[in-house]
């Protein structure tokens, strides 16, 4: 019978009539169910046979017939009719079973259940028909000073206790201990009021297993006499182990679920896999992932895809109820060698079913031969029981954990099997999402590497460092962006954006943004009129996300001050787009916040203006750009935030990455509740020897005294081997202009990392690369420039353009 029957079956017993009659068939105990039952008091019952007092008149004949048929069968069950004490008849399943008691003598028994309780009972009837014969169900009787009188077969088979052990003695001089003393004191409550108590639980280790405790389960009735004293105390006793050990690992598995995946470490989950099961379920455990699960890869389903060729696999957890897990042939973190295909480890990769070894066997002739290191472990410790489970998530197997059993004698059975797999799936789950963390996280990673500069150089215009602090820690990525873009005439453009949210979402918009943004800086536009292309440029961006996913609202916006710097005339130009106004440190310490117009953010959909204002900046002033991450904080407002900000810079004179790390360094310890981003450039000028310009006349008989202008000051600057391309750049330039444009013409040279040839003219056209052909007498100059210089291009002006070429102060050979 299985143990949730049986529990059911005693759980109703106690709830039926049971009476203790002797060997003559006088009842000698009677239970207030019987009462219930029948009608009939103890008073009534006690000290007359049952048969006088319960059997019908047309029933006395069979009456006898069973109780013959149950002294020589040694029990007996069946339907009868009991005489009612209203004189009606009552239809019964009627039970008796012996009890031994001192000398040999023998009562018996009996229970009896009304037969409309059966009909509507889970099991039918069926399993009470023979609970008192055949059932594991023990029971004893003890009397009023606990001490047992009575007790059948089933309890000694249940708890190895002797009959005659048990008998004349009480619980706590048979079975000493707290669970004894605890079953006594309830028993003195159960005689003092009458009520039963059902399901009472206690543990005890069977002589046949010391090391493994049985759990019992026992339900203690009083037996009344006569006159309604207590006789004793009728006890059923139940095996619940199993029940008990399947609530036990429920709990285990509970606990499992908060105690394994605490991080998103991928080796720190399988430690506490290992950490966790010993010593509850084993006494040495290994947890080995294959090498491509830290590294958040992709693993091999199984073996038998890949051929002949084993994946390396590492040790990402160890326990053993020996300090130091001295059984460990490698350290956690090492790498780990699978044993050869014949052993179980490779069949359960291979074929992602798990092993059972209850008796590892360790004799020659098996693949412990090819592995003398972990035979000699196992035969020094003593390793007797193994389980290899492998570790599945979503169709692929990470490792392997290896259970093992060298203390506790028990062998491994198929419910520990069953039980392992379990708590190996909980883990997998958590050790796959570490996986898929990890490979998130270095995507994410690779994202930003790609989205933000690698490397900011501001050439000759300005010194420049910076730093990002993501508010989403984990992954490292966020919407805020800075750049420094070089720009024609040795300008630089700075720029700080910041769009709305974080995560990797803002990352991947932010990406889209810088990418615009360089593209228009190309183009040489004006603050303002960069950030009005820009405007539109996210306008664009979010009506084709609108439409790419169906959403009814697309949230696209960004914040963005942009700036260009010219070291020549040491004017800077800058214009913001709801953005932070940037701090400027002059050289002797003070800290302006210059009073730009604000301007609307990008991307809300209104038509936007923006207005540039232009500063002159000192040589060696420094321009801190930020996001209102590095301002704001949850219990200080912005206002307060740009003073922390000033009182941190008003330092000029300190190298700019320490200066960025204190100002870094005043940020709250607590996350950022927001991206904060710091672009620091301190200001460089230009010698005015580095710089020659000449106003020419809009004469092509003039052309040549411009390469004769440009040729003279190579000479004093030293760089006569780029006299001929130069003077070829400056003859098409010069012509263009004087053929094409308006005067005044004026010819500018640059010498800073790269030499710049500029022309300006009054007329605002830009002049078209062409590709002439064979024919073609003209339309060669600037397809000339262009094969001639490193970069070239046009600016407009206030008053015009600028065509420009940069050529490398050293050709490249």
């Amino acid at each position: 019978m299985a143990v949730r029957e049986v529990g059911q079956s005693a759980g109703q017993m106690i709830g039926a009539a049971l009476a203790v009659v002797d060997g003559t068939g006088t009842v000698v105990g009677w239970t207030h169910a019987a009462q219930r039952l029948t009608g009939f008091s103890a008073a009534e019952v006690v000290g007359r046979t049952a048969v006088d007092v319960l059997a019908a008149p047309e029933d006395s004949v069979k009456a006898s017939e069973c109780a013959q048929q149950c002294r020589r069968e040694g029990g007996w069950s069946g339907l009868v009719g009991l005489r009612h004490h209203d004189g009606g008849r009552l239809d019964v399943n009627l039970r008796v079973a012996p009890l031994a008691g001192q000398g040999g003598r023998t009562r018996w028994v009996v229970s009896a259940t009304s037969m409309s309780d059966l009909s509507s009972s889970p099991v039918n009837g069926l399993g009470l028909d023979s609970l008192l014969s055949s059932a594991p169900i023990g029971i004893a009787v003890r009397d009023p000073e606990l001490r047992c009188t009575w007790v059948n077969d089933a309890l000694a088979r249940q708890d190895g206790i002797p009959r005659e052990q048990r008998l004349g003695r009480r619980l706590t001089e048979v079975l000493p201990g707290c669970d004894a003393e605890a079953a006594e004191a309830v028993m003195r409550r159960v005689l003092e009021s009458g009520t039963p108590r059902v399901d009472h639980e206690y543990r005890l280790s069977l002589s046949a297993a010391p090391r493994r405790e049985h759990a019992f389960s026992v339900s203690f009735f009083r037996l009344d006499d006569g006159e309604g004293r207590a006789l004793g105390v009728c006890a059923m006793v139940v095996d619940v182990t199993d029940r008990q050990r399947a609530r036990e690992r429920l709990a285990i598995l509970s606990e499992a679920g908060t105690r394994i995946g605490s991080t998103l470490d991928v080796m720190r989950t399988g430690q506490e896999l290992a950490d966790f099961a010993v010593p509850r379920f084993a006494d040495y455990v290994t947890v080995d992932l294959a090498e491509s699960v830290p590294l958040g890869e992709e693993s091999p389903a199984r073996l038998g895809a890949m051929g002949s060729r084993i994946p390396v696999f590492r040790r990402a957890g160890v326990a053993s109820i020996h300090a130091g897990a001295p059984e460990s042939l490698w350290p956690s973190g090492a790498p780990v060698l699978v044993p050869a295909s014949s052993s179980p480890f490779t069949e359960v990769l291979t074929s992602g079913r798990p092993h059972l070894e209850p008796v590892l066997d360790t004799s020659p002739g098996t693949w412990l031969d090819q592995d003398p290191g972990r035979a000699e472990k196992i035969r020094r410790y003593g390793m007797h029981s193994l389980m290899i489970v492998p570790i599945h998530a979503r169709g692929a197997v990470l490792g392997v954990a290896v259970f093992i059993r060298t203390a506790d004698p028990a062998p491994f059975e198929a419910d520990d099997l069953l039980f392992a797999e379990e708590l190996v799936s909980r883990a997998a789950l958590s050790l796959d999402n570490a996986r898929r963390y990890v490979r998130e996280r270095a995507a994410a990673f690779a994202l930003q590497r790609n989205l933000l500069p690698r490397r900011l150089s501001g050439g000759a215009a300005v010194e420049v460092t910076s730093r990002y602090l993501p508010a989403d820690t984990e992954d490292g990525v966020g919407g805020d962006w800075f750049d420094v873009i070089p720009l024609s005439g040795a300008r630089v453009a700075l720029v700080v954006g910041d769009v709305v949210g974080h995560g990797i979402n803002a990352a991947a918009t932010m990406g889209r943004l810088r990418t615009a943004v360089h593209t228009l800086a190309t183009m040489d536009l004006p603050p303002d009129e960069l950030l009005v292309q820009l405007d539109d440029t996210i306008s664009r961006l979010a009506e084709e996300d609108l439409e790419a996913t169906d959403e009814t609202v697309a949230v696209v916006g960004a914040t963005c001050l942009y700036a260009v710097y010219d070291p020549v005339t040491r004017r800077c130009a800058m214009a913001r787009a709801g953005h932070p106004p940037p701090a400027i440190i002059s050289p002797d310490g003070r800290v302006a916040f210059p009073d730009l117009p604000p301007g609307l953010p990008l991307g809300i959909g209104l038509a936007a203006s923006f207005e540039a204002v232009e500063l002159d900046l000192p040589e060696g002033c420094v321009l801190a750009f930020y996001t209102d991450g590095l301002i704001e904080t949850r219990d200080a407002d912005i206002d307060a935030g740009m003073r922390r900000l000033g009182a941190a810079l008003a330092q000029p004179d300190r190298p700019l990455e320490e200066l960025c790390s204190a100002v870094v360094d005043t940020l709250p310890t607590r996350a950022p509740s927001d991206d904060a981003t710091l672009l620091l450039a301190r200001t460089r000028a230009l010698s005015p020897t580095q710089v020659a310009s000449w106003e020419l006349p809009p004469d092509p008989a003039l052309v040549g005294n411009a390469r004769a202008l440009a040729a003279g000051q190579l000479t004093e600057w030293g760089l006569e081997h780029l006299a001929p391309t130069t003077e070829l750049i400056v003859s098409e330039l010069v012509t263009n202009a004087i053929r094409y444009g308006a005067g005044p013409i004026t010819l500018r040279l640059i010498r800073h990392h790269v030499l710049v040839c500029e022309v300006s003219d009054a007329n605002d056209t830009v002049p078209r690369l062409r590709h002439a052909r064979t024919t073609d007498e003209g339309g060669r100059g600037l397809f000339l420039v262009a094969q001639l210089s490193h970069r070239r291009g046009t600016r407009y002006t206030a008053g015009g353009k600028i065509v420009w070429a940069e050529q490398e102060l050293t050709p490249a050979l």
